[in-house]
């Protein structure tokens, strides 16, 4: 079927035949008994922070003497107000909502249990009077009578912050939580440390919300152009280069063009009878422009002296780029391949969260050194929180690497059928089969290696946020060395996994051997992946390029209509994040594909010919590119054209199977 001889993998002893899609095994046992394990440790953490009582804190809410809202309470030992009936009271209402705490994760306020959340904003004690008297909802602690609101010396202490903001109730959580972005807008104070003048702070928010519609208008948008994107990749492939290519010279062009002409045009406006808010409004949007427009000339420039250089290798991706045109004309179910991905992370993002704010509610009740009730988790259960950032990690990037295994198992499946007609029905679908049953316990190990890495990124990522401003420069710059160094180390292990779970798929072997065997065969054809992978991988970033570009200009046009009022900054890049985020998404299943098909046809030329006996797998296209490479290479030895050298590596390794 698939005539090889043996090859030297690794030295002259290893020996061992690729044989694509001959045999099945499962792969990699060990690692999926410890997965499974793994699993069934956070599924206890889900159900002892159940069990424990903490749903019922979590859901109702509990004030600060440990009563839970909505029903009759025990009471507490030594805790005055605990054991009250707050059958009536069903809200949590916090005495100074914006006081947070970011270290301890907790607002640092006096919690009560009240009947109802104040709509509008309370100014004055006598309006906290009046609510408790109207709505019989008591906003000042148990020991303080409505009737003493406006009497008792300890009122101020015992009541709300004036004023007290409108507040709504948050749904299935009982929280009165304030609806006016002021509040918001201290959140934001305290985790952004780069605005020095907090109506700056207001002003950036304030657009956001007053913009919010045209934000999620635009987001939409992203996502439209990213599936019209990945639907034309299909058709025009052959010429998607070419087209990409001049359509992001052209939107960069005339996004920076437009960026320029907006800033001549608002600057030269008049800036008589204005009010001064909105003079200062106008100053900002005018030195966001500037910056935008300068950025853009930059990024413009950038752009095209990298397109410049690499103008003669744009014919080496041209081959892969068509295949893999066909390959989601075969396979149309690869377009929605993020979709799944993203539900399946977003329902464990959400089993994750609901678990950790469990976990925040459960243990026993301990009085602190306020007098007020915290519930914490004594011995050995107090680490549980350590083992569920974990899973978060390992969990996330093995739903990540099983969408990589399926797309790899896939598109291996095309690639070495010879007769397309006989391809599965669904060749998605049967590489999910082949996943669940023998190479689960592959992605595990490659996920966990990954997790590795990660973990310790993460952790000086976080040891450097902490001593900000407090280390020396030999302290911060080996910080950040060593998080560049681990960042490239990720990087690097995930390129490889993705070429192990390709070789997985091929051959059906252990993740080690797998990633070994196709390690050798990258650093055999390092020409080929500079030449080839990375300039697809830069055609592909063109796309996400032009998708931001598009999406941002869009942003500009419109938002230009609400610059007397609306500080545009914050939306702005809002919008261009959102819409890489979503064109990432997409244009990366193109890239896995790009990928996969370049590995597999480096075994092909390899191990084939075109002999009889030794036919090549690959598709006519990429047949006539190797045929081309060849009689380039011929020209070239004749003192023919220059342009073979790029064409070298192909040829080479085609004429040396």
């Amino acid at each position: 079927m698939f005539g090889m001889r043996p090859v030297n993998l690794v030295n002259v002893s290893s020996k061992r035949e690729w044989k694509p899609l001959e045999d099945r095994s499962c792969t990699d046992i060990p690692w999926l008994l410890l997965f499974i394990l793994f699993c069934i440790g956070m599924g206890f953490i889900c159900g002892f922070s159940v069990a424990t009582g903490a749903a019922a804190r979590l859901v109702s809410g509990y004030d600060s003497y440990g009563n839970i809202c909505g029903q009759k309470n025990a009471k507490l030992e030594a805790v005055p107000n605990s054991g009250m009936d707050h059958t009536h009271r069903k809200y949590v209402f916090f005495l100074d909502p914006c006081n947070l705490d970011l270290i301890n994760r907790k607002i640092k306020s006096v919690a009560l249990c009240v009947a109802a959340c104040p709509r509008q904003e309370l100014k004055t004690l006598s309006d906290v009077q009046k609510f408790a008297e109207t709505n019989g909802s008591a906003l000042c602690t148990y020991d303080l009578k409505p009737s003493e609101y406006t009497t008792s010396s300890k009122a101020s202490a015992l009541c709300p912050k004036l004023p007290v903001p409108a507040s709504a109730p948050i749904p299935f959580f009982h929280r009165c939580a304030p609806v006016n972005i002021s509040c918001y807008a201290k959140f934001a104070e305290a985790l952004i440390t780069f605005v020095s003048d907090n109506s700056v702070l207001h002003r950036l928010i304030s657009g956001v919300m007053t913009s919010k519609e045209i934000i999620l208008g635009l987001c939409l948008l992203s996502l439209v152009l990213s599936m019209i994107l990945m639907v034309i990749i299909r058709y025009i492939s052959r010429v998607l280069v070419w087209i990409v290519t001049i359509l992001v010279i052209l939107g960069s062009l005339g996004g920076t063009g437009v960026l320029w002409w907006l800033y001549a045009k608002q600057r030269r406006s008049p800036k008589e009878a204005v009010l001064p808010e909105q003079l200062q409004i106008a100053e900002d949007n005018l030195r966001a422009l500037l910056i935008y427009a300068v950025s853009a000339t930059v990024f413009t420039v950038i752009l095209f002296l990298i397109m410049l250089v690499m103008r003669k290798r744009v014919a080496l991706t041209i081959a892969l780029f068509h295949v893999a045109g066909k390959v989601f004309i075969h396979l149309p179910l690869l377009v929605f391949q993020p979709f799944w991905t993203f539900f399946a992370l977003v329902l464990f993002w959400v089993y994750w969260i609901m678990t950790l704010l469990f976990l925040g509610t459960t243990g026993s009740a301990v009085q602190n050194d306020q007098g007020f009730v915290e519930f914490r988790v004594s011995g050995p259960l107090q680490y549980m929180w350590w083992y569920h950032v974990v899973g978060l990690i390992w969990i996330s990037e093995f739903i990540l690497a099983c969408q990589q295994m399926t797309v790899a198992g896939a598109v291996v499946t095309y690639y070495f059928t010879r007769d397309k007609r006989n391809l599965p029905f669904t060749p998605i679908l049967a590489s999910v089969n082949r996943l669940i049953r023998y190479h689960l316990g592959t992605v595990a190990k490659g996920s966990f290696i990954i997790t590795l890495v990660k973990i310790p990124r993460m952790i000086l990522m976080y040891i450097h946020s902490q001593l900000k401003g407090k280390e020396n420069a030999c302290a911060r710059c080996v910080l950040k060395s060593c998080i560049c160094c681990l960042w490239c180390l990720e990087k690097c292990l995930n390129y490889l996994n993705q070429n192990a779970y390709t070789a997985t798929a091929i051959n059906s072997t252990n993740f080690c051997t797998s990633a070994k065997d196709a390690f050798v065969i990258l650093v055999e054809n390092a020409l080929r992946v500079a030449a080839i992978n990375t300039v697809g991988d830069f055609m592909l970033f063109l796309g996400k390029v032009l998708i931001v570009c598009s999406t941002g200009l869009a942003g500009i046009m419109l938002l230009n209509y609400q610059q007397d009022y609306t500080v545009w900054v914050l939306p702005l890049i809002i919008v261009c994040l959102f819409a890489f985020l979503v064109a990432h998404c997409f244009l990366s299943i193109y890239e896995m594909v790009v990928d996969v098909l370049f590995l597999c046809f480096a075994i092909d030329t390899k191990y084939n010919d075109g002999s009889p006996g030794r036919e090549f797998y690959m598709d006519k296209v990429l047949m006539e590119f190797v045929e081309n490479s060849r009689k380039a290479m011929k020209e070239a030895g004749k003192g023919g054209v220059a342009d073979a050298r790029e064409l070298k590596p192909m040829a080479s390794g085609a004429s040396s199977a």
